[in-house]
């Protein structure tokens, strides 16, 4: 069930009308329970006992830490979270690719073996619910949040629909206070995360799918046909689509939450206006950018353990971040050169602010080297990243991309860097409040109508649904 559905609209307008006629806080509760599972079950009812399970044994064995006061057993509760969700998220997500890299292995030592065909389908959102899960279990291990949240209100934190495919990556520590204190949503709060819903519907269907991405499946589906206008849009138009594709859903999330009186945290701040690579991690996909330091990388010592170690483990953490991604190399080669690029960064540290006039020249550098960075990440294969690259540095060649669509890509690249640098301290609940009372009408008349001109035919998945 995608947001940018009609079955969607359906599902939210009928959950949203009796969760606001229930009197008692209890059955609102026990009502977005059931409605998070049914959303989830659309896409494949079995998975939903993954879920149920998932969150049953993690609620149990967090009571169990919270209870005990020998280090060792809850060290011991801690260390069976850990596998069964990470179990469970390796052989979803990751069976086949191990077992096709040991074929690979024994290819390679003149073994043949042939693995059973898998035919798994990968649960929706599986990455992002056991991390929000393993969160809490590790936060209560840690003694920083209590360990005896309700079932319901534990069972809705990690079911919650908003979040629950493809974040925010909501922690227990925001989202468990909020379930315990009964609450409905006033109307401002409802008028801004439907308002908040329909930018991010507009990013995702107008900009991401309409704007960039046939130029970027074109392209991307055969790299050898085109010349280098069209591989240098395709690079720069997969930066604007999955910048739209996924800060429009967590706009869409956070709007759907904030209808039901509750508050995520953001997840994207104008990040194509970062001035270097450690900018950018502060800014892009902060969920999970705040999860990884707090949970991977200073689990590794983080920076205190002397340079070299330090380095080790901002190197680690990405390489395991770009592997959390996917299951493909070309993930991990993505994480890679993030964190060659921050360990680098690391060492330029103590070196002198940047004037105000290169202030830019940093921010455009920074988007060129994140743009170039994505080619791994959408190529499916080394074949397609190398063909990318050759495409770019083509002389000449044709180009079969319409000069509309090019000049679309273009203007809507420029227009999002200028914005982001003009506004890149500047929420966007405060852009949006400093409007005129006709302006901010207009502005959400002109994105209902770009929907509505662009939503005919099937709609496309965010892209993040697949990790």
């Amino acid at each position: 069930m995608l947001f940018n559905s009609l079955t969607f609209l359906v599902f939210f307008a009928v959950v949203f009308s009796v969760h606001q006629l229930l009197p008692v806080w209890t059955a609102r509760k026990c009502w977005l329970l059931a409605a998070s599972y049914v959303f989830y079950a659309a896409w494949h009812p079995p998975y939903a006992l993954i879920l149920l399970f998932s969150t049953g044994l993690d609620w149990w064995l967090a009571r169990r830490m919270f209870r005990c006061e020998v280090p060792e057993r809850r060290r011991r509760w801690l260390i069976v979270s850990l596998l069964s969700n990470l179990g469970l998220l390796g052989v979803f997500k990751y069976g086949g690719f191990l077992l096709e890299n040991f074929r690979l292995l024994l290819q390679g030592l003149g073994v043949v073996y042939a693995p059973p065909v898998s035919d798994i389908v990968l649960p929706v959102g599986i990455s992002f619910y056991t991390f929000a899960s393993l969160s809490y279990t590790i936060d209560v291990y840690r003694g920083r949040v209590r360990g005896d949240a309700p079932l319901l209100d534990y069972a809705l934190f990690v079911s919650f629909f908003p979040h629950l495919v493809a974040g925010p990556i909501v922690r227990a520590a925001m989202l468990l206070p909020q379930f315990a204190i009964p609450r409905r949503a006033s109307a401002d709060q409802i008028g801004w995360g439907l308002a908040l819903t329909c930018m991010g519907l507009f990013c995702k269907t107008v900009l991401a799918d309409t704007v960039f991405a046939p130029i970027v499946d074109a392209v991307y589906a055969d790299p050898a046909a085109h010349g280098a206008v069209d591989a240098w849009a395709a690079v720069f138009g997969f930066s604007g689509q999955i910048y739209y594709d996924f800060a429009g859903y967590s706009l869409c999330a956070i709007g759907l939450a904030l209808c039901f009186g509750l508050e995520f945290p953001d997840n994207f701040r104008y990040p194509y206006a970062a001035r270097s690579p450690v900018e950018f991690w502060r800014r892009w996909h902060i969920s999970l950018s705040t999860w990884l330091r707090d949970y991977l990388y200073i689990s590794l010592g983080g920076n205190r353990v002397g340079s070299a170690r330090t380095t080790r483990n901002l190197l680690l953490t990405m390489l395991l971040g770009g592997l959390l991604h996917g299951a493909s190399w070309m993930f991990v080669l993505w994480g890679g050169l993030h964190g060659l690029y921050l360990a680098l960064a690391r060492r330029w540290r103590d070196a002198p602010a940047l004037a105000a006039q290169r202030d830019v020249l940093a921010t455009v550098l920074t988007f060129i080297l994140i743009t170039l960075t994505w080619i791994p990440f959408r190529a499916p294969h080394p074949e397609v990243m190398t063909g990318i690259v050759a495409a770019l540095l083509r002389a000449g060649g044709a180009t079969h991309i319409s000069l509309v669509s090019l000049a679309a890509c273009a203007v809507t690249i420029v227009a999002t860097l200028c914005w982001q640098i003009a506004f890149r301290d500047r929420p966007l609940a405060a852009q949006f409040a400093q409007l005129a009372p006709v302006a901010r009408t207009g502005l959400l008349a002109l994105c209902l109508i770009g929907i509505f001109l662009c939503s005919g035919g099937d709609a496309r998945a965010f892209i993040y649904f697949q990790f």
